[in-house]
């Protein structure tokens, strides 16, 4: 049975826009950046904000309840009450370790009948020194055998796998630049 490797956030859920729409944006209503316009990820830049202070507040978001009460991603969740019978599957994500229960919670939560597996690959946070097991999710990847198919936001996360002849699939997001729907990139996996 084929298997099937998913990004966690802004693949399976809608982690940025929920993120800006909901949390900073009402916080912060000098900002005028919006969702579609977003040409970076993380898009602390264009918010006139820090690394560190992006980070921060995604992880306040990610920790207050906001993060777990968020829907998945609509098609994602029609296509694998459709087919995801037909693959194995695991998820696999770069949140911040203080934060990865919470990911993992939302995962089982919404997709457990389907997804078994969870994997984080921490993403670095300043003053928290973790072992280094993997640094990236291909990293992560290779060290289990691969997998038939890898499906993330990020070109960056794609390009180790699809260089190795893994098929990739990049989810259409406002700063990657992907050509069309959500829908359509699930119906390429049949």
């Amino acid at each position: 049975m084929k298997l099937i490797a998913w990004d966690v956030d802004d693949t399976l859920n809608d982690l940025m826009r929920v993120w800006l729409e909901k949390w900073y944006l009402p916080r912060n209503r000098r900002c005028r950046a919006g969702y579609a316009g977003l040409r970076e990820n993380p898009p602390h830049k264009a918010l006139g904000l820090t690394l560190p202070a992006y980070q921060r507040s995604c992880d306040e978001f990610r920790l207050s309840g906001h993060y777990a009460a968020m829907p998945p991603v609509k098609d994602v969740l029609a296509w694998f009450k459709e087919h995801g019978a037909g693959y194995r599957h695991i998820a696999v994500t770069a949140a911040p370790l203080r934060a990865a229960h919470e990911s993992a919670g939302w995962v089982y939560r919404h997709f457990g009948r389907w997804i078994r597996t969870f994997h984080v690959v921490p993403s670095p946070r300043k003053g928290l020194a973790l072992p280094r097991y993997e640094a990236t999710k291909a990293g992560f990847l290779r060290s289990i055998g691969g997998c038939d198919l890898f499906v993330d936001d990020s070109r960056e996360n794609l390009r180790p796998l699809a260089a190795a002849g893994t098929k990739c699939l990049l989810v259409p997001r406002p700063w990657n630049g992907a050509p069309g729907t959500m829908a359509a990139l699930l119906r390429s996996i049949r």
